[in-house]
């Protein structure tokens, strides 16, 4: 039984199942993967563990025990999985597939709570494990259930990054624990863990995102990155790369780990990630970006050949400058048998591309990679042991796909749809033949269908940029029941960042759909600054926050109220959050102001000189051009509490307590501006959410106020008084 959406409200988008990237057995016959749903008439979320028969296109439940999770196969009938016990501490569980719940045992106990599980054979049926926790100053895991309780509730503070994100910065650290797993007596057993990071001075994962893409391991060793622990994390965003590693790393690790190498980045003064071991445990690829204190530079691609000698490091197509000759941003790496494969963004979509590894010994020479996949935004890529590429990804229609690229992809050169071997209504909007070659493995919203959504919604546009010769590009989602001779209203929605963009991809908390089935037609620029669109176009925001992504912003605005004749720009709203608040504040304060009949922004900055108040300083004091005392021009030139004097526009507003990156008294500022001179007006907020709104509860909030506000102002009914119980049918 599934459940089928007459109608994509907050509540089907919250109560959905949300799957995670699938993990295929051998030859991708089955996909092991976690889900998870809220139930908002109990007031309870599920998660499971499930495997997903391809052939069958049924699934079956592993576990549904509370705490199970990050699933991984040993073999292609038993899987291992992590499940965190009420006292903190978590088992290691392995079993069949098949029958977990009866015949699933404990291979080992942690004595914390532990993620990022990642698993490497290493030989007589023996794995190397890594698993991530935070570590006490002695190196000991940290167990918070079972941690004795200060005496009192101060803290002193000697150096920056007194907060981060949501949280205070306290003394245990992030760090990673090796073991391995072995076989005795027909069943796997544990060894005790070793803090590798012990007495180094070092963290990774790197706080607050960080998680298994920063570290890797291999048969020869362990490399990852870290903050330079010479540098205030605060005022700078360089990471190294480090390596560990030997002929025997998992016997010496009984005895303590080789001694790590910080590997050499000559020029490269950046955040450095994703480092990955290759199949062979020989050679290892990584990220760098060119800039200290710039966290939105270009990732540039680097590969030790062998870690034997870790200080040969070869920078990938550095171009003459060192800017790069390939001009996109990559995301992630994969290491295939002959091939390394890259996620990046290209104009609205986190597609895939392919380097060949005999390229890679051409070094400065070798050609820029190729595109393989374009469209959606992916995820997650698997290498099966035929060459053939398992896909994670989701669409704004479609909220997990699993796909498969044949190792033969090169040569097919189908025509139209057929070229994709997907249904019609995934194929990717705008691609042309011979981009994509996929086999269609499982879709958890069956391509939208089950939300009420389809592909036929979404559309693209482009107008002339702020500057010449540039065009920005935007997203179109249309309400399900569009009819092109009628008008809808305009929701112009404002992404963060600022170095950021609205991609093909499915998101929980800014779904466009959402606003779409309201009655809306939704649009989503990418201004100046927005990634995906070449290096020059992100770094142009730098000095320009209000300037040239307000101007585009501006002539989006023209281009569609000259060009899109469904579309009742006399009633329109504009939302953001992050620096899309920020913008939506900006607009508040200019003429683009006077044209929405409601305006709403979600942790957005109110004044620039508050942002000293953040725990990043390096971010203000880059775009900014400096610090407030040494560049204090630019930050009163793009300061929206300049421009109160024009606000006028009815405005909600919405700021939580938890977001140090942007703090409460941004929200508490514009509102009591917006109340003080009679701005028609609201504020929202939660005191238990950071920069987004997490908990299905506080969320359907959020959208019950957000939506209530925006359609009272343009002439929509309420979306509180217009629910229909019937919304949602069960359906086989």
């Amino acid at each position: 039984m599934t459940i089928r959406a007459k109608r994509f409200t907050p509540e089907v988008l919250l109560s959905a199942p949300r799957r995670s990237a699938g993990l295929p057995n051998l030859d991708a016959s089955k996909v092991l993967y976690t889900t998870s749903t809220y139930n908002f008439e109990k007031h309870e979320g599920t998660s499971e563990v499930r495997v997903l028969d391809v052939e069958a296109q049924e699934t079956s439940l592993v576990t549904g025990a509370k705490g199970s999770s990050e699933p991984q196969w040993l073999d292609d009938k038993t899987i291992l999985l992590l499940h965190e016990q009420k006292d903190g501490t978590t088992h290691v569980k392995v079993g069949p597939a098949d029958n977990f719940s009866n015949n699933g045992y404990v291979a080992g106990s942690i004595q914390g709570p532990v993620g990022n599980l990642k698993l490497v054979p290493i030989g007589d049926n023996t794995y190397g494990v890594a698993v991530t926790g935070k570590a006490q100053p002695n190196g000991d895991l940290f167990n918070p259930e079972k941690a004795s309780k200060p005496r009192t509730t101060g803290r002193l503070y000697t150096s920056l990054f007194v907060r981060h994100w949501d949280h205070y910065v306290t003394e245990n650290r992030n760090a990673i624990f090796l073991g391995t797993l072995y076989r005795e007596n027909n069943k796997f057993k544990l060894s005790k863990l070793v803090n590798a990071l012990k007495n180094s001075g070092l963290e990774s994962p790197i706080d607050p995102f960080g998680g298994s893409d920063n570290f890797d391991i291999s048969i020869h060793g362990l490399v990852f990155t870290a903050k330079d622990p010479a540098l205030n994390p605060a005022t700078h965003t360089k990471t190294n790369i480090y390596l560990s590693a030997s002929k025997n790393f998992w016997l010496d690790i009984v005895n303590g780990l080789p001694q790590f190498f910080e590997v050499p980045i000559y020029n490269f003064a950046g955040a450095s990630s994703s480092p990955v071991w290759d199949n062979e445990g020989k050679s290892i690829a990584f990220l760098s970006m060119k800039t200290d204190g710039y966290e939105s530079d270009k990732n540039q691609l680097f590969i030790i050949p062998d870690y034997v000698s870790p200080g040969w490091v070869q920078h990938m197509f550095p171009g003459s400058t060192g800017k790069g000759d390939w001009d996109r941003s990559p995301q992630s790496i994969t290491w295939g048998d002959k091939t390394l494969y890259l996620t990046a963004e290209k104009e609205g979509r986190m597609s895939l591309f392919a380097v060949e590894t005999n390229a890679l010994q051409d070094g400065i020479n070798s050609k820029s990679p190729t595109l393989v996949v374009n469209g959606g935004s992916i995820n997650s890529v698997k290498v099966l042991e035929s060459g053939a590429l398992f896909l994670s990804s989701s669409t704004l229609i479609d909220n997990s796909l699993y796909s498969l690229i044949p190792s033969d992809y090169k040569t097919k050169t189908l025509q139209g749809k057929d070229a994709y071997n997907l249904p019609e209504s995934d194929v990717p909007v705008n691609s042309k033949p011979g981009e994509l070659f996929a086999t269609y493995v499982s879709s958890n919203s069956r391509s939208g269908s089950s939300f009420g959504l389809s592909r036929r919604q979404v559309d693209e546009i482009r107008w002339p940029g702020a500057t010449p010769n540039v065009d920005v590009h935007a997203w179109v989602v249309k309400p399900s029941s569009f009819d092109p001779d009628k008008k809808y209203p305009l929701a112009y929605l404002i992404h963060g960042g600022p170095q950021g963009a609205w991609t093909d991809s499915w998101s929980t908390r800014w779904n466009p759909a959402i606003f779409a089935e309201q009655g809306y037609v939704v649009v989503c620029p990418n201004p100046t600054g927005s990634t995906g669109y070449g290096q020059d176009f992100v770094d142009a925001i730098a000095g320009q926050w209000g300037g040239l992504p307000y101007e585009d912003l501006v002539n989006g605005f023209e281009y569609i109220q000259d060009n899109l004749s469904y579309v009742d720009t006399q009633r329109a709203v504009a939302l953001g959050a992050s620096y899309g608040g920020y913008a939506v504040n900006w607009i508040q304060g200019h003429d683009l102001g006077r044209k929405f009949k409601a305006l709403v922004t979600h942790d957005g900055v109110f004044s620039m000189t508050s942002q000293l108040a953040s725990e990043e300083l390096y971010f203000p004091f880059h775009d900014l051009g400096g610090p407030l005392w040494s560049n204090a021009s630019s930050w009163a030139e793009w300061d929206p509490s300049r421009f109160l004097d024009n606000w006028a526009t009815p405005h909600l507003i919405i700021h939580s307590e938890l977001d140090y990156r942007l703090t409460m008294n941004e929200g508490l500022s514009a509102f009591n501006v917006l109340q003080t001179k009679g701005v028609p007006s609201q504020f929202l907020t939660f005191p238990d959410e950071n920069h987004w709104v997490l908990k299905p509860e506080n969320s359907l909030m959020w959208h019950e106020v957000v939506l209530d506000w925006i359609n009272s102002n343009v002439g929509l009914p309420k979306y509180t008084e217009n629910k229909d119980e019937n919304d949602v049918e069960n359906a086989n």
